[in-house]
C-alpha cells in the first residue's frame, strides 16, 4: 500500500502518506527543500537513533539532528529549550523544516518547538510508533508536561506533512506496539463499530496483514474529526471525542509520575473506566450490548447474542455490563491493562482531573459510551460516580 489522504484544512491542509517503506519518498521531499534553499533538521530519540539509524541515514543524509533521551519525561521545558538551541546553532529561518522522527513524545516536543521557533516555521510529522501513526502525528496537537499536569502547555501547529511508514514498526518493542493499540481500540470505539468489532474477532499484531489498513482508517476518522473542530470549541462533541479514556488515563499518568506508563497503557485503564463510568449512568441502552456486533461478542463470551438484552431496568443494567465486559476483553487480547497495576490515591487522581485542559467552567468533561462505536461529551457527571470508578479500577 502506498497512498495519501489530505488533511483539509484550507490554506493548513496537509497529506498523509502511507506506505510500508516511504524512505525514497521522504528523501525526495528533502532533496527538493534543498533545492528550494530550506534547511532541514531533524529531532529524534536515542531509541529511534540507535533502531532506524540506516532508516534515518537514508532519508535524511547529512541533516543535523538532535537526538533526545527517551520517555515521557522529554516533553519538558527544558528540553523545548535545548530544541530551540539546536535550531538556532543550525541556523534555521522562517523556511527551515523541522522534522520530527519518532514517537508521540518526539511529535509533541518538535511540533511544539516548530511553533515557537521565529514564530513558526513548518514541521514534518515521521511516526515510528503504532500510537503515532494512528493518533498523535495528525491533527496538529502540540505541547509538553507541566507539574500541574499533562499536555497543558503547548500550540496548535499542525504538520506540513505526515509519512507513516508502518514497515518502521518492525522494530517497535511488544509493549509500545501494545500501548498503540489502546489508541486503535479507542477510534473502534468512539466511532466505527465494524473496526471495534474486527478487533474482537481477531486482535491486531505486528505482523498482522489488516494493520496498514486499520492504521489508515484511524487517520480517516481523525482527519474527519479534526476537519470539523480543529481546536476543540465544540460546545458537545467534536474534537474532544478523541479524548475518550483520556481524561482518566491523563490522571493515572501524573499520579503515578510520567513514565511509570506508557501512555497507551493509562488510556486503556482509561477505556475501561469510560466503560465502567457509562455503565453506571446507563447510557448502553437495552437491546444495544450486542448490536454493534453480535457474531463477534457472542462468540467471545461463549453465550448468544441477545443473552444480556432486554428493556427494563435489569436489561440496562445488562447492556452496560456486556459493553464493560467487551471492551476489557478486547484490551486483554491485546496485552493492555484494564486496572491500576498498583492503588493510586484517589485523592490525587481527582486532583489531576480537576486540572485537565478539557475542564470547563470547572468541571470536568468526559467522553461516555452510548456502545461501541458510538459516543459523546458529557459535563454534569457526579463527582461520586467518579470516585465509584476510581475505586472498582484499584485507587484507593
Amino acid at each position: 500500500m502506498n497512498d495519501t489522504l489530505t488533511v483539509r484544512l484550507g490554506e493548513r491542509s496537509y497529506p498523509i502518506h502511507f506506505g510500508a517503506d516511504l524512505t525514497a519518498r521522504v528523501r525526495e521531499a528533502v532533496a527538493q527543500l534543498a533545492r528550494e534553499g530550506r534547511r532541514v533538521a531533524v529531532l529524534t530519540d536515542r531509541n529511534v537513533a540507535a533502531r532506524q539509524a540506516a532508516a534515518l541515514k537514508a532519508m535524511f543524509g547529512g541533516a543535523p539532528m538532535l537526538v533526545t533521551g527517551a520517555g515521557e519525561s522529554v516533553k519538558s521545558f527544558a528540553e523545548l529549550e535545548r530544541v530551540l538551541d539546536f535550531l538556532a546553532e543550525n541556523r534555521l529561518d522562517r523556511a527551515g523544516v523541522l522534522v520530527a522522527a519518532g514517537g508521540g513524545v518526539i511529535g509533541d516536543l518538535g511540533g511544539f518547538a516548530a511553533s515557537s521557533w521565529l514564530r513558526g516555521i513548518d514541521f514534518w510529522q515521521v511516526p515510528t510508533t503504532l500510537l503515532a501513526m494512528v493518533d498523535s502525528s495528525v491533527g496538529g496537537k502540540t505541547g509538553v508536561n507541566l507539574k500541574a499536569g499533562k499536555n497543558l502547555a503547548g500550540a496548535f501547529h499542525q504538520p506540513r506533512a505526515v509519512f507513516i511508514a508502518t514497515g518502521l514498526l518492525a522494530t517497535l518493542p511488544p509493549r509500545e506496539f501494545a500501548a498503540g493499540m489502546a489508541e486503535v481500540i479507542k477510534y473502534g470505539l468512539l466511532g466505527d463499530a465494524a473496526l471495534f468489532a474486527q478487533l474482537e474477532r481477531e486482535p491486531l499484531t505486528v505482523t498482522s496483514p489488516a494493520l496498514p489498513a486499520v492504521v489508515r482508517r484511524c487517520c480517516e476518522i481523525k482527519a474527519a474529526v479534526v476537519e470539523a473542530d480543529e481546536r476543540e470549541l465544540a460546545r458537545e462533541g467534536g474534537r474532544a471525542l478523541l479524548n475518550l479514556g483520556h481524561t482518566f488515563g491523563h490522571a493515572i499518568e501524573q499520579a503515578a509520575g510520567y513514565g511509570e506508563y506508557l501512555h497507551g497503557e493509562a488510556v486503556a485503564v482509561g477505556l475501561a473506566a469510560a466503560a465502567r463510568l457509562s455503565a453506571r449512568l446507563g447510557l448502553p441502552a437495552a437491546g444495544t450490548c450486542a448490536a454493534a456486533s453480535a457474531d463477534a461478542a457472542a462468540a467471545a463470551a461463549g453465550s448468544s447474542a441477545g443473552d444480556a438484552c432486554g428493556t427494563d431496568a435489569a436489561g440496562a443494567a445488562a447492556a452496560g455490563a456486556d459493553v464493560v465486559a467487551r471492551v476489557e476483553r478486547v484490551l486483554a487480547a491485546h496485552g493492555l491493562p484494564a486496572r491500576l497495576r498498583a492503588a493510586l490515591p484517589l485523592e490525587a487522581l481527582m486532583a489531576a482531573m480537576a486540572r485537565d485542559k478539557k475542564v470547563r467552567a470547572g468541571a470536568p468533561r468526559f467522553v461516555v459510551l452510548s456502545s461501541p462505536g458510538a459516543s459523546s461529551t458529557r459535563a454534569d457527571i457526579a463527582l461520586p460516580l467518579v470516585e465509584s470508578t476510581w475505586r472498582e479500577l484499584g485507587a484507593e
